[in-house]
This record gives C-alpha cells, structure tokens and sequence, in this order.
C-alpha cells in the first residue's frame, strides 16, 4: 500500500509522522508525497487555534471530496479532543487519539485490514523514507507538559509529561545522519522539560548527543523562557549547535502574562535574553506573541 502523510501544526506532529513513515516502511508499505499514488492519507491534525480545528476539517473534506476512494486516518490533538465529530460528522476511516499515536501504523493494518509484506520491500524504500521531500528532520524527545497556561489546549491533548530515553533518540538521529540528513530539530511539546520523569534534563541528553553522534547541525525547537540556563547556553560553544532560540513570551505586559499563568514577567524575559545573545554572540532569536489575549486593554498591548 502507498501511504500520504499530512501534518498540520507543530513540528513535533512533522516529526511523528517521521517515526510513522518508518513503522509502514517496515510492514512493507511505501510512502509517496502525492496523493494521486496514495491508498491512504494518515493526517496528524492540530487545534492549538480554532482556526488551526478549522484547517484540520477543509483538509479532510477536501481528501475525501477530491478523492472518494481513498481511505483518510485522523490523528493528533483535534483527533483526541473532537473525535466524535471528525468520525460522524466528518466520516473519517479512522480516528486516533494521541495516546494510541506511536501504534498508527499497526492499528491502520488491522483496522482497514492492511497486509504487511515482504521485509525486502521495507529495505527498497528505506533510503527514502526519512526524507520525505526535507532536508532536515525533527526528532520528538519528549511529550505532554506539566503547566497550565491559561490559553493553551495541547496539554489538554497531551497530557503530562514523558520522555524518550537517550539511548532511542541518539539512535534515531545516527540512523537520519545515515540516510542523509545532516540537521536535526529536537522536538516536543515542552523540550525543556527533558527528563523530569527520567532524572534527567535538556543540557544532559544534548552533551550525549553531541558526544555519541556525527550529525553536523543540531537546533532547539520552542523552548519556555524559565528553561533557558547557563548550563544550556555553555553547549551553544559548539559549532554543530545552530544559534538560533525560539523563546515565546506570548506577552510583554506583566497583568497580562498574570493572567495567561505564565511563568515569567517582561523584566525576567529581557534579562535571560542578555544573558543568551551575551554567551551566544551570533544568536538570532523568534518569539510568539498573542493578540488581544481576553480582558487586554490598549494600554497592556501597548507594553508588548
């Protein structure tokens, strides 16, 4: 069978679907990036955002309506939250909670009764299975988050957190490197928060993995502004970690962050942002800013 991957939203979907692409690799099946050759469409949906909800049902509708026949699988935080109505309402194959996510590829081969074949046709495609048309890869090192920001749904879907060992994720990325990939984003939904079920923590599996890997460029995807440390800094001294942070501050008024529950203030932000561009001299930096967050005035806004 050819399976079409889609992702909507984050990059810890995107790299899910690596580790998805993978598990059909080795039943046998094949990934295509056209949807003309497809059989099936896995779909890891979003709803960070109403909008990112609404982006998930046009993406379904329009899979069935220009492709009848084929058989669309729904998965992700849209799938776990509404699952109801993507199955009724919407009429998926399948449905898939983020809980059941690292099975998709076994739940799909019995569900719409998939045969797995030969292992040597798993060998054929697996040269291009990781690359699925990018040239970098994110790799998930953790999932769930243990805070409750007033505006966020995802730890909802979630749920708390878990952690990959060092060992699974170091393999993952010598295994990309192998293939061809030459940068790898660490990935999740909390990437600071690494190893708070594992005694462990973010700098310590980045120093294994620059110690037990080859791959020439490593960058952090979304990380919390508390979890910037002087411990996390100090790796950026080598040249195969990229100089790049993205640090959301979802708000630069300090009521507004109150409400938002967020664990820092506009003060505490500016000064971890010196200490990172002063450790790292070449630093770029994005952020993530909400507008007209409820209850803000023009007077909050303008703070931002």
């Amino acid at each position: 069978m050819k399976i079409l991957l889609k992702s909507i939203g984050c990059r810890l979907n995107e790299a899910e679907l690596q580790s998805t692409a993978c598990d059909f690799n080795k039943l046998g099946h094949s990934i295509t990036n056209s949807i003309d050759d497809a059989n099936i469409v896995i779909i890891n949906s979003c709803a960070v955002t109403a909008e990112a909800e609404r982006k998930s049902r046009k993406l379904i509708r329009k899979i069935y309506r220009d492709n009848p026949l084929i058989k669309v699988v729904v998965t992700g935080c849209y799938a776990t939250l509404k699952p109801e109505e993507i199955a009724e309402k919407i009429g998926a194959d399948l449905v898939i909670d983020n809980k059941n996510k690292d099975k998709i590829a076994a739940i799909v081969s019995e569900k719409l009764d998939i045969a797995a074949v030969s292992a040597h046709a798993a060998e054929a495609n697996e040269s291009t299975l990781f690359k699925r048309g990018m040239d970098r890869a994110f790799v998930k090192i953790q999932d769930g988050c243990r805070y409750s920001c007033a505006y966020c749904i995802v730890t909802v879907a979630r749920g708390e957190e878990r952690s990959r060992t060092t060992t699974e994720i170091i393999n993952e990325i010598n295994n990309l490197h192998n293939n061809g990939i030459n940068e790898v984003v660490l990935t999740g939904v909390h990437i600071g928060g690494y190893g708070s079920d594992t005694n462990s923590n973010l700098p310590i599996l980045i120093t294994e993995i620059l110690k037990n890997s080859n791959i020439p460029r490593i960058r952090l995807s979304s990380l919390e502004p508390w979890d910037l440390t002087p411990e996390l800094l100090n790796l950026f001294k080598d040249k195969r970690m990229m100089p790049h942070l993205h640090l959301p501050i979802q708000s630069g008024s300090d009521t507004v962050l109150k409400r938002m529950r967020r664990r820092t203030d506009s003060t505490t932000f500016i000064k971890s942002l010196a200490m990172a561009r002063n450790e790292i001299p070449d630093l770029e930096v994005s952020t993530d800013i909400i507008a007209g967050f409820p209850g803000e005035t023009d007077t909050e806004w303008q703070q931002t």
